[in-house]
């Protein structure tokens, strides 16, 4: 069954960040290499396939704001560690229906976020801006009405006051502008593409060197 289907069939209108990862991931999207596991064994075996270093975090469909809650740890560089950090989230999570993502550790500097609004009156809008703790508080974005093409992906990227992150800076390659715009393109495709779609959100979308890869997503649905 689809994700969506399966999602609006159990009476959700989300998707876990696994599930929004693995729709962005059919649309070419770039996302963390990452493995769900259900307990500690499958964790132990999930953190020597990603690599160290890693990161693990719950997710569960109705589980956001996961770093103040205390549910992600970063920077895990062995298997002792893994298993504290599973042993300490599923303590802390309170959800019998939490699993345990095993997630690469995406290294980059850089944040950025893309977005998708289905807005009532202009159908659904794509977001680009300064990603990451900022995002709320400086609300650097900009947005267009899907569809878009190349053209305005790239006008949208210069039109935040943010718009030099994305140049050569202190030792950093410049982003590749072409799978940023790419990127855009396709959120706007999911949202035309998929009517039950209300939001999503990729923050961080991290450059990592020159490359973008979402580190975080949720998708919403309409109730």
């Amino acid at each position: 069954m689809d994700i969506i289907e399966k999602a609006l069939k159990e009476g959700r209108n989300t998707l876990s960040e696994h599930e929004s990862k693995e729709l962005l991931r059919r649309y070419d999207i770039p996302v963390t290499r990452e493995i769900e596991t259900a307990d500690e064994k499958e964790t132990l075996k999930a953190v020597h396939e990603i690599g160290f270093p890693l990161v693990i975090k719950a997710c569960a469909p109705d589980l956001s704001h996961k770093t103040e809650r205390g549910l992600v740890r970063v920077d895990i560089r062995n298997e002792e560690e893994a298993a504290s950090a599973f042993q300490e989230i599923m303590k802390e999570v309170k959800d019998d229906s939490a699993t345990i993502l095993v997630q690469e550790m995406v290294k980059g500097t850089r944040e950025l976020v893309v977005g998708l609004t289905r807005d009532s009156q202009f159908g659904p809008c794509v977001m680009f801006g300064l990603g990451g703790i900022f995002t709320e508080i400086l609300r650097d974005v900009s947005f267009r009405v899907a569809p878009i093409e190349k053209r305005d992906a790239l006008e949208m990227m210069q039109e935040i006051k943010a718009r030099k992150i994305l140049d050569a800076i202190r030792g950093m390659p410049a982003a590749d502008l072409d799978r940023l715009a790419d990127i855009l393109i396709k959120m706007g495709n999911i949202g035309l593409d998929e009517e039950s779609i209300k939001e999503i959100d990729i923050n961080p979308l991290i450059l990592s060197d020159s490359q973008p890869v979402a580190v975080d997503a949720l998708v919403v649905l309409s109730s």
